[in-house]
């Protein structure tokens, strides 16, 4: 390498930039300091390759990326996310931890942050739907996670842009979903669905006051599985929302129940008890009579829990859902068996269509917004908006449906 003054040239005679120097073996290096005082260099076997891999460190410094970032994968990031997030309760961590390690550790996991392209998420998430057969419900979790581990990625230098910004939006319009819509019972399908638990001398009569005072309250599972009598006043019908139960389901741990608060201090509530609400707590509390029934459990120092199984245990949500799924079938047989022309018939739902079955009711009776929210317990109006926005469309289209029909009435008269 020529050197000319305070100038260097290689041995082609080109004029080489602060930083740059060429070696005897003729490969070219730049060298650089960072902020810590640390020197850190390439090479590159052309002064073209160089200057390329110098415009990218160059571009890097301008925009805050940290040099140590080129090692660090994706399973990185999530570490320390896992050891910087606070404001999570326990369980949602640790269902976070457990959508990690299940679906994205060995997978993506692997690939460092650097080289982490948008197309590799959107890979990533049609592989889960179309090859794993995931729920978008599910994905959006796991979308979730990683959004929330990016961010940190990005924030700390470790990347210029969070690259699953808007790939779960573009996920569901290529497959034609929305994980947001949750379908909710028409005021004919809730009506079947109740009375078809309602007699006593159906084999699905003990499920009906669970289910009853879900539709009636809008409270979520874990907050109805976790109710106790002395949580109710059944003399100033008045329900006090104050904790929840949760059901943990893990390989390493094994399956247990936990007392938690409620997520938000807007979960903590009391809840106007409606007169069939009512009369399905004193239902259950029969039944109970009648088949010797009481709870046996205590949790956390809870215990005299209202909605119990036959051996005294407390109910969790994949029971009740299974039971949803075997009432639904044996509901739309009977119907059918009927022969009438144009049954109605119960469509496939959960117990969070249910609560979702409540708030649309309070909308379609024009309850005020705010009701709405103090009453299930949303932190954000937002969210409250979303769902009274969803219904109002889908009532305005009924509405016009009949309006519809009544002109068509209307000429076929004339």
């Amino acid at each position: 390498m020529a050197k000319q003054g305070n100038k260097r040239f290689d041995k082609k005679h080109r004029l080489l930039r602060t930083g740059e120097v060429q070696r005897p073996d003729g490969y070219y290096t730049y060298r650089w300091t960072t902020r810590d005082g640390k020197r850190h260099s390439v090479t590159a076997s052309t002064l073209e390759e160089l200057r390329e891999k110098e415009d990218e460190i160059i571009r890097d410094k301008c925009d805050g990326i940290r040099v140590d970032a080129k090692n660090v994968t994706l399973n990185d990031m999530f570490e320390l996310w896992s050891t910087i997030k606070r404001g999570l309760k326990d369980n949602t961590f640790q269902n976070y931890r457990y959508l990690y390690n299940m679906f994205v550790r060995l997978d993506i996991g692997r690939i460092r942050i650097q080289t982490l392209k948008r197309s590799d998420m959107k890979r990533y998430y049609n592989m889960l739907v179309e090859e794993r057969g995931l729920r978008v419900s599910t994905v959006e979790s796991i979308h979730t996670v990683l959004h929330q581990v990016l961010t940190v990625a990005v924030e700390d230098g470790y990347m210029r842009t969070n690259v699953s910004d808007n790939v779960l939006k573009e996920l569901k319009q290529t497959h034609n979903i929305d994980a947001n819509h949750r379908r909710a019972l028409t005021v004919p399908e809730q009506d079947l669905f109740l009375n078809y638990l309602r007699p006593e001398n159906n084999r699905y009569h003990h499920w009906y006051p669970v289910f009853a005072v879900i539709i009636g309250t809008g409270m979520r599972v874990g907050a109805i599985t976790g109710l106790r009598w002395c949580d109710i006043d059944l003399e100033k019908d008045i329900i006090d929302v104050n904790h929840t139960l949760v059901y943990y389901d893990h390989a390493q741990e094994g399956c247990y129940f936990n007392i938690h608060a409620p997520k938000t201090e807007a979960g903590k509530r009391k809840i106007p008890m409606l007169d069939y609400v009512k009369e399905a707590f004193l239902m259950e509390k029969q039944l109970q009579e009648y088949r010797g029934t009481h709870c046996k459990v205590t949790i956390d120092g809870y215990t005299d829990f209202i909605f119990v199984n036959r051996f005294g245990s407390v109910q969790h949500q994949g029971t009740l859902n299974r039971a949803l799924r075997r009432i639904t079938r044996d509901c739309n047989d009977d119907q059918l068996n009927k022969g009438i022309a144009d049954p109605v018939l119960l469509p496939r739902f959960s117990c969070h269509s249910l609560r979702h079955t409540f708030t649309t009711r309070l909308v379609e009776q024009g309850i005020n917004i705010k009701v709405v929210q103090d009453v299930l317990g949303h932190k954000d109006v937002g969210t409250t908006l979303n769902i009274y926005t969803d219904v109002t469309k889908e009532l305005k289209q009924s509405e016009f449906e009949k309006l519809q029909d009544l002109m068509k009435k209307n000429d076929d008269k004339k």
